[in-house]
């Protein structure tokens, strides 16, 4: 069976036909997922075609299902499937509820027509029809429970239960946090890991029944590159030496060729400070350790010179979903024969002191 998927809720197809009684009119086609059991409510949509603005219209609107000759009613004591303005009930939508749906609005100058798409589906398919969300690792992120108004009039009293791949969410849950009175959950730092399906649920009484609405989210991470390695914002090197040092970026289960990296010496690239080739960019290695992705580009000192320490040198990593800069400076190694020569030359200059005072002292005497 092919999967479904939820972008086709939006999927607008606006054409222009004639139809008996209502000439010059706009058909507009919308396709809905639903679950077996579930509230359903279908909105008849206001259709803009060329000139004509039927959102302005004063207009009656009439409901039926295509291949009935039958106007759905408004509501009625035992009725299960009712209209009431611009809107179509299921209470609860069942399997049998499949098909088109057409709304006709009409006044005395214009008809607009309205055809909805109705799949229903039972709760074992609901992650045919989930619907896709992302969210961007190692930030915090919010994921949205969709499509729940027509059943909450008041939009921060919700009261939802969470899933993750069907495990409850508790509330004192560090990780996730449950907005109350919305429709958010919130991931406070977002791992690779989190994708998967996540389930809101939220009831929903009406006239002493209780029906409850699911929505599936397919959430997909996007991995943005993570600098490693250097660790540290300054290196040691002594004046004369040659000097590597890499640049390790993090990138997961992202394909290497997806992400980029570069050094640059002042926000330039390094080929063009260090044209003489002093300084440059090694092989770039791509890198993989316990199934994540990694890549390490050296930068190449074939001699430090005086110049390398005052030299802001940066590694960037980037692709399509963010970046990532990380500074670095390097500094100037001591000589261990220098330090210890002014270490010497301290001594001496305290005892030097010392034994004049003792000098001074005895003369006084």
């Amino acid at each position: 069976m092919e999967t479904l998927k939820p972008d086709s809720h939006y999927n607008v197809i606006i054409s222009l036909i004639y139809i008996e009684n209502c000439p010059d009119h706009t058909v507009f086609f919308k396709h809905y997922y639903e679950l077996h059991g579930e509230p359903v409510v279908l909105k008849c949509p206001s259709p803009r075609h060329k000139h004509l603005d039927f959102s302005a219209l004063t207009t009656n609107i009439t409901w039926y299902k295509n291949g009935s000759n039958s106007m759905i009613s408004g509501r009625d004591e035992d009725s299960r499937i009712w209209a009431e303005g611009n809107a179509l009930w299921f209470l609860p939508v069942m399997l049998e509820d499949s098909g088109v749906y057409i709304c006709t609005k009409r006044n005395s100058s214009y008809c607009a027509e309205v055809s909805i798409h109705l799949t229903v589906m039972e709760k074992t398919s609901a992650e045919e029809i989930a619907y896709p969300q992302i969210l961007f690792t190692f930030t915090s992120g919010k994921i949205v429970c969709p499509d729940l108004w027509d059943f909450a009039p008041n939009r921060t009293s919700l009261e939802l239960k969470w899933y993750k791949d069907a495990l409850p969410l508790e509330d004192d849950n560090e990780k996730f946090i449950i907005m109350k009175g919305s429709s958010s959950l919130i991931i406070t730092s977002v791992l690779p890991t989190d994708a998967g399906y996540y389930t809101c649920k939220m009831s929903f009484p009406f006239e002493g029944v209780v029906y409850e609405i699911t929505r599936t989210i397919h959430l997909e991470t996007r991995i943005t590159p993570i600098i490693v390695y250097p660790a540290h914002r300054t290196t040691s090197a002594a004046l004369g030496s040659k000097m590597t040092l890499p640049c390790k970026v993090f990138v997961g289960l992202s394909s290497h060729v997806q992400t980029d990296v570069e050094w640059l010496a002042n926000d330039t690239s390094v080929d063009v400070v260090y044209k003489q080739s002093r300084v440059t960019e090694g092989e770039r290695q791509e890198i993989v350790e316990n199934g994540e992705n990694f890549i390490e580009l050296p930068l190449i000192f074939n001699s430090v010179e005086e110049v390398d320490f005052y030299t802001d040198f940066t590694c960037l990593a980037q692709n399509r979903y963010g970046y990532q800069v990380l500074p670095t400076r390097v500094k100037q190694e001591g000589s261990y024969f220098v330090c210890l020569f002014l270490i010497i030359f301290i001594i001496v200059l305290i005892d030097g002191n010392r034994r004049a005072k003792v000098r001074a002292i005895n003369v006084a005497a």
